[in-house]
């Protein structure tokens, strides 16, 4: 009965060609390195994830780097002063 009901939920989590070929498309417009080029070029659906996967890691580092420099403003400014006041009303 349980291998029957996987085989139920497996097929059901299934998406045809058509839908895997949109998803790519779709994604590959919100990569800023393949949304740059020409229409013409084709991208395969490879390359689209690899790119995703390398854009994924630069927004974690950028995320990073803006992280660390908010904790050296923090720390620069006094925690009563108006301008710490700004950065936590900015935070919120």
């Amino acid at each position: 009965m349980s291998n029957r009901r996987s085989r139920q939920s497996s097929s059901a989590l299934r998406i045809s060609d058509d839908q895997m070929i949109d998803l790519v498309s779709q994604l590959s417009q919100l990569l800023p390195e393949i949304r740059e080029r020409r229409r013409s070029d084709k991208v395969s659906a490879s390359k689209v994830l690899e790119e995703t996967c390398n854009y994924i890691r630069k927004l974690h580092r950028e995320v990073d780097n803006l992280s660390e420099r908010l904790s050296q403003l923090l720390d620069s400014v006094d925690e009563d002063s108006h301008e710490a006041s700004v950065i936590r009303s900015l935070l919120m």
